[in-house]
């Protein structure tokens, strides 16, 4: 048997314009942190000649056409492993809040697959099939930015071009602001759980229909990403801060449900209570609240006496990587 870990994400800055119908037209950048919450996939070989997946259900079947997983189906097909196999996948954070599990599932199950079949697979390799399975096979209305963080790991500026390439460079920031933001930034679970997809194919199918609206907060989304980029790397995590309102501010005017009152209520009350800058994390509509804060007390304070739950965090410099074998 062997394990595989595969780190969560924050979506740092440029986050939307890495779907197929931005990039394919002008080449994108984003900035992602991979954090020290996991995705973990087991993989056994058994003794009998079927298919054991245990996730949420638990399926049991003599073909990879019989299992109902989208994910695990195709990963199967693609790696051709099996019959005889049993997976089991467990995580820290559920899915469907904001931190990239769908991207995180993938890659460590082909992470996991890779492993039990003693094939050697770089980062690199790890990320194109994962993006080729959600986004060419499944046709999920999802970007790679997620599958290029979970495989890769740490604070790292993704570069994706028309012609399919993409540039992975780490984040020249300085320790001393690496450690800023490690104390300074703060994650709390809003209560709200939902699928990104509606909201995602809404801004697909207006960037390909040419909606001058989507593309031009896109555009100037990808600016924000690459002045994000610049005052980080510039150890100016204050002016991060505030760029971190400007990006939530666009992303809010991209789709009428990337939010709601009681998540503009917290996020007014985090501003009078501590934080300098924030955003919701992910798609929209739920899931996590991320802040840069001045006084973390304060806002820790602030936030738990709306209910709020504080997910405490750490970068992930390892990404995808197999953590025992049996």
């Amino acid at each position: 048997m062997l394990i595989s870990r595969t780190p969560l994400r924050l979506s740092i800055g440029g986050g939307g314009t890495d779907l197929p119908s931005y990039y394919r037209h002008q080449s994108a950048l984003v900035i992602s942190a991979a954090i020290n919450r996991y995705c973990y996939i087991a993989v056994n070989r058994t003794f009998v000649d079927d298919y054991f997946v245990k996730y949420s259900e638990l399926e049991r079947a003599r073909t990879i056409e019989e299992l109902r997983h989208p994910i695990i189906r195709e990963a199967l097909r693609l790696q051709q492993v099996g019959p005889g196999i049993e997976i089991a996948s467990m995580a820290d954070i559920p899915s469907g809040t904001g931190l990239g599990s769908s991207g995180t599932f993938t890659v460590g199950l082909l992470c996991a697959l890779h492993a039990i079949q003693r094939h050697h697979v770089s980062a690199q390799q790890l990320a194109e099939e994962a993006c080729h399975l959600e986004i060419e096979v499944l046709r999920q209305p999802v970007g790679k930015q997620d599958q290029y963080i979970a495989a890769y790991g740490g604070l790292t500026c993704f570069e994706f071009h028309p012609d399919e390439s993409v540039d992975v460079t780490p984040l020249a920031i300085p320790e001393a602001a690496l450690h800023q933001l490690e104390e300074h930034l703060l994650l709390f679970f809003t209560g709200y759980s939902r699928s990104a997809s509606s909201i995602l194919d809404d801004q697909n199918n207006r960037s390909k229909a040419g909606d001058r609206s989507i593309l031009d907060s896109l555009e100037f989304t990808a600016e924000l990403g690459k002045r994000i980029r610049t005052s980080l790397e510039a150890g100016d995590c204050a002016a991060f801060a505030h760029l971190m309102n400007d990006h939530w501010q666009y992303k809010r005017e991209r789709s009428p449900g990337m939010s709601n009152s009681s998540i503009d209520e917290c996020y007014r009350i985090a501003l009078d209570n501590g934080a300098r800058g924030g955003k919701l994390v992910g798609a929209g509509a739920g899931g996590f609240l991320l802040f840069y804060a001045d006084d973390p007390p304060a806002l820790r304070a602030a936030m738990a006496a709306k209910g709020l739950g504080e997910t405490r965090f750490g970068f992930d410099f390892d990404g995808s990587t197999v953590l025992a074998r049996g």
